[in-house]
């Protein structure tokens, strides 16, 4: 059987609000339900002389929510913000946290100064912004790099290859076996790789981020989660191979593919139709395109819109 259309705004109504959770003494998650487009998670550590903040947030106003989280913890300062990765809801925020160094990933300011403003249509539904300015890292690397709150070392590390997208880090927290993972792990969620890579995806996560052995992971989207979440991931990775391996030997185009495709046991992620764009991805890697190669992005997000029903997808970000 094929799946439906996503309808999510008929079964869905207003997120709950955000909350903040200590994961390991002194670091925070900071997860914003319900985790689909726009609304990520972020977190913070927090030392005698400042706080080190992973991502900020796609609007003003939750940008602001989350600053003001942190200072119910502490009244220290935000002095060094690192970015996971360049997409919106993870940088929009930025211009926000003052004299803040703000760390990523060359690629990830790179891809924070091409994407630009902030916007909603025709993609998805109406967004209020608030407030921007474009604010990249200025403080980049090629690998990675060491964080010290204190006594604490936090490692901040470039995953090697296109997989969320062609920008990934991680910040790890050995001594905690803690791991703030990005949109590398989507908890909840639908992972989405139109911008990054499947086959990428998938190395990363069995060769990368596995072997760290977290045993706690706050994920870019959804609740905090054990190690469990990695091969949970890993599934459905496999599960958006496998459907664009048996769609291309159909003869099948990604939008029919993925009309034709029963989720299983993904029929409960949020996002579905991403799907649609993750097959793009697929596809374009199966045709020997390389990982993170750009492609037709605005003909998959139009497929994703149709496969939605011909409605622009949900944001209540």
């Amino acid at each position: 059987m094929s799946s439906s259309p996503h309808d999510h705004a008929s079964t869905v109504t207003t997120p709950a609000p955000p909350r903040l959770e200590e994961v390991a003494d002194g670091a925070f998650a900071y997860l914003q339900p319900d985790g689909t487009w726009w609304i990520n998670n972020t977190g913070f550590l927090v030392g005698s002389r400042g706080v080190i903040s992973i991502d900020s947030c796609s609007t003003e106003r939750r940008t602001r929510a989350y600053l003001a989280a942190i200072r119910s913890v502490t009244d220290r300062p935000v002095r060094t913000l690192v970015n996971t990765h360049h997409h919106g809801d993870h940088t929009f925020g930025n211009h926000l946290f003052g004299g803040a160094t703000i760390v990523g990933h060359e690629g990830t300011r790179a891809g924070v100064l091409e994407w630009g403003a902030p916007f909603s249509a025709p993609v998805w539904t109406e967004v209020d912004w608030g407030e921007f300015a474009l604010e990249p890292p200025f403080l980049t690397f090629t690998d990675g790099v060491t964080l010290w709150v204190d006594d604490l070392r936090c490692e901040v590390r470039h995953v090697g290859t296109p997989a969320h997208t062609t920008n990934d880090s991680f910040v790890w927290i050995p001594e905690k076996k803690l791991l703030y993972s990005g949109d590398l792990l989507f908890n909840g969620g639908t992972p989405f790789l139109l911008q990054g890579s499947v086959a990428g995806a998938i190395e990363v996560l069995e060769e990368v981020v596995r072997p760290l052995g977290a045993e706690t992971i706050v994920p870019g989207h959804g609740p905090v989660a054990g190690p469990e979440l990695i091969d949970t991931v890993l599934g459905y990775l496999r599960f958006v191979l496998e459907t664009a391996k048996a769609g291309r030997e159909a003869g099948l185009a990604p939008l029919e593919a993925a009309r034709e495709t029963d989720l299983g046991p993904y029929a409960e992620l949020t996002d579905p139709e991403r799907l649609v764009g993750n097959l793009h991805r697929a596809y374009a890697e199966l045709d020997g395109a390389p990982r993170g190669a750009a492609i037709d992005v605005v003909t998959a997000l139009g497929d994703m819109i149709t496969y939605n029903g011909g409605k622009p997808l949900t944001c209540r970000a």
